[in-house]
């Protein structure tokens, strides 16, 4: 499996196979690369629908003049606790925000969020996001004021009074109940169509299947996310607590 960044040729071949609508683990399988590493590749290029081979290839290139210019050499400036590996981090922490991008938030916004959620601290000043993520407090500044109008961040004050940020786990309780009450106004809004146009047409019928599988759709998001909210407060189990809770049968475990 080759290794290293990618070369412009295959950065030509992602470009024809992303004009051919393939899925991003099919053109990493083709190049014999990670899938995170064709996510990254494009999401940091213009995304999708935006990614040029040649345009990426010079990026690259200017990225790393910029790190041989800037990074010290010899032991890294800030080590990493618990004996992590620094490159092993910061490559983790590349993906989770190409993730966090396909789902339609911004860059910054992203890789923000993905530092506030990699600290075991819990919790960052906005001198230390500009620290690690190396871009200017207002870049910092925004991202927050977006992620807190999302209802993904909080602020708090420490005992220094200095003000902090934290991604609190509820985050995703909070946003998987927003996006099924989204979910449910779409529904309404294509219930409303229905008068619109005419019960019994085509477009009224086709309107009412929609409301039926989004309302469908909406209570089961909303439902799971109730059920399922106590696991973002427990303690994770270790492989010997699941084991004993129940039967490993093919990779999936069975509950008594």
């Amino acid at each position: 499996m080759p290794g290293g960044r990618l070369t412009q040729h295959e950065r030509q071949q992602i470009a024809l196979g992303l004009a051919g609508g393939l899925a991003y683990a099919e053109i990493a399988r083709r190049l014999c690369r990670p899938t995170s590493t064709i996510t990254r590749e494009v999401m940091r290029n213009g995304g999708p629908t935006d990614y040029r081979a040649d345009r990426a290839h010079r990026a690259t290139e200017r990225r790393a003049r910029r790190r041989r210019r800037t990074v010290p050499r010899g032991p890294q400036a800030s080590p990493q606790p618990h004996g992590r590996d620094a490159e092993v981090v910061r490559a983790y922490e590349e993906t989770f925000t190409a993730v966090l991008m396909q789902t339609g938030m911004p860059k910054m916004m992203s890789r923000v969020l993905v530092c506030l959620y990699t600290t075991d601290a819990g919790s960052l000043t906005a001198a230390e996001l500009v620290q690690h993520l190396q871009v200017s407090p207002g870049s910092v500044s925004k991202a927050i004021a977006f992620l807190e109008s999302q209802g993904l961040v909080r602020r708090e004050r420490d005992e220094r009074r200095r003000e902090r940020y934290v991604a609190d786990d509820d985050v995703w309780y909070q946003a998987m109940i927003a996006d099924a009450r989204s979910t449910a106004h779409l529904a309404g809004t294509a219930r409303q169509g229905v008068g619109v146009l005419g019960p019994g047409t085509p477009a009224a019928a086709r309107l009412e299947r929609i409301a039926r599988f989004v309302d469908f759709v909406s209570e089961n998001i909303a439902r799971a996310a109730e059920q399922a909210r106590d696991i973002l407060h427990a303690k994770p189990e270790t492989t010997s607590e699941r084991a004993e809770s129940g039967v490993a049968d093919g990779g999936r475990l069975l509950r008594p």
